[in-house]
Protein backbone atom coordinates (compact mmCIF):
# COMPACT_ATOMS: atom_id res chain seq x y z
CA UNK A 1 0.00 0.00 0.00
CA UNK A 2 1.17 3.52 -0.74
CA UNK A 3 0.86 6.56 1.50
CA UNK A 4 1.82 10.10 0.56
CA UNK A 5 3.91 12.81 2.19
CA UNK A 6 3.52 16.36 0.91
CA UNK A 7 6.75 18.34 1.06
CA UNK A 8 7.94 21.79 0.19
CA UNK A 9 10.63 21.74 -2.53
CA UNK A 10 13.36 22.63 0.01
CA UNK A 11 12.26 19.73 2.25
CA UNK A 12 12.45 17.35 -0.72
CA UNK A 13 15.93 18.63 -1.62
CA UNK A 14 17.11 17.92 1.94
CA UNK A 15 15.39 14.49 1.95
CA UNK A 16 17.13 13.61 -1.33
CA UNK A 17 20.52 14.84 -0.10
CA UNK A 18 20.46 13.21 3.34
CA UNK A 19 18.56 10.06 2.39
CA UNK A 20 16.00 10.57 5.15
CA UNK A 21 13.27 12.95 6.25
CA UNK A 22 12.92 13.61 9.96
CA UNK A 23 9.74 15.64 9.59
CA UNK A 24 8.67 19.22 9.18
CA UNK A 25 8.51 21.47 12.25
CA UNK A 26 4.80 20.57 12.52
CA UNK A 27 5.57 16.84 12.27
CA UNK A 28 8.22 17.10 14.97
CA UNK A 29 5.87 19.02 17.29
CA UNK A 30 3.24 16.30 16.75
CA UNK A 31 5.65 13.48 17.51
CA UNK A 32 5.12 11.74 14.15
CA UNK A 33 5.24 12.41 10.42
CA UNK A 34 1.85 13.26 8.95
CA UNK A 35 0.97 11.39 5.77
CA UNK A 36 -2.17 10.82 3.72
CA UNK A 37 -3.81 8.04 1.75
CA UNK A 38 -4.37 8.61 -1.98
CA UNK A 39 -7.98 9.54 -1.24
CA UNK A 40 -6.92 12.10 1.40
CA UNK A 41 -3.90 13.76 -0.21
CA UNK A 42 -5.80 16.30 -2.35
CA UNK A 43 -7.85 17.61 0.57
CA UNK A 44 -4.76 17.64 2.80
CA UNK A 45 -2.90 19.71 0.22
CA UNK A 46 -5.73 22.24 0.01
CA UNK A 47 -6.10 22.46 3.79
CA UNK A 48 -2.41 22.77 4.69
CA UNK A 49 -0.55 23.93 1.56
CA UNK A 50 -3.11 26.01 -0.36
CA UNK A 51 -0.84 29.07 -0.56
CA UNK A 52 2.28 27.19 -1.70
CA UNK A 53 3.13 27.63 -5.42
CA UNK A 54 5.03 24.33 -5.69
CA UNK A 55 4.89 21.04 -3.83
CA UNK A 56 6.61 17.68 -3.99
CA UNK A 57 4.60 14.58 -3.12
CA UNK A 58 6.44 11.42 -2.20
CA UNK A 59 4.69 8.06 -2.51
CA UNK A 60 5.90 5.76 0.27
CA UNK A 61 5.57 1.99 0.41
CA UNK A 62 4.10 1.09 3.80
CA UNK A 63 5.66 -2.39 3.67
CA UNK A 64 9.09 -0.76 3.59
CA UNK A 65 8.13 1.47 6.54
CA UNK A 66 6.93 -1.50 8.58
CA UNK A 67 5.65 -1.09 12.11
CA UNK A 68 6.36 2.65 12.20
CA UNK A 69 3.09 3.34 10.32
CA UNK A 70 -0.04 3.69 12.42
CA UNK A 71 -3.48 4.61 11.12
CA UNK A 72 -4.98 7.01 13.64
CA UNK A 73 -7.97 9.28 13.91
CA UNK A 74 -7.20 12.94 13.28
CA UNK A 75 -8.68 15.75 15.35
CA UNK A 76 -10.56 17.09 12.32
CA UNK A 77 -11.92 13.68 11.34
CA UNK A 78 -10.65 10.82 9.25
CA UNK A 79 -8.18 8.03 9.80
CA UNK A 80 -4.70 9.08 8.64
CA UNK A 81 -1.36 7.28 8.34
CA UNK A 82 1.17 8.60 10.83
CA UNK A 83 4.80 7.50 10.71
CA UNK A 84 6.66 7.21 14.01
CA UNK A 85 10.18 7.18 12.53
CA UNK A 86 12.26 9.08 10.04
CA UNK A 87 11.28 8.39 6.44
CA UNK A 88 14.08 6.59 4.58
CA UNK A 89 14.58 7.55 0.96
CA UNK A 90 14.53 3.83 0.17
CA UNK A 91 10.77 3.76 1.01
CA UNK A 92 10.01 6.39 -1.67
CA UNK A 93 8.68 4.60 -4.74
CA UNK A 94 7.58 7.68 -6.71
CA UNK A 95 8.02 11.45 -6.57
CA UNK A 96 5.58 13.96 -8.06
CA UNK A 97 6.20 17.66 -8.58
CA UNK A 98 2.94 19.55 -8.26
CA UNK A 99 2.27 23.15 -9.26
CA UNK A 100 0.15 24.05 -6.24
CA UNK A 101 -2.33 22.22 -4.07
CA UNK A 102 -5.25 22.53 -6.50
CA UNK A 103 -3.32 20.46 -9.09
CA UNK A 104 -2.79 17.50 -6.77
CA UNK A 105 -5.50 15.19 -8.09
CA UNK A 106 -4.57 15.95 -11.71
CA UNK A 107 -0.90 14.99 -11.19
CA UNK A 108 -1.07 11.93 -8.93
CA UNK A 109 -2.26 8.66 -10.44
CA UNK A 110 -5.54 7.39 -9.11
CA UNK A 111 -5.32 4.67 -6.47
Amino acid sequence: MLIYKILLPAEWAEFETTGRFDGSPFDRSSGFIHCSSREQVGATAMRVFEQEPALVVVALDTQLLGESVRWEDAADGGNFPHVYAALPLSAAVAVYRVAGASSMDEVLPQG
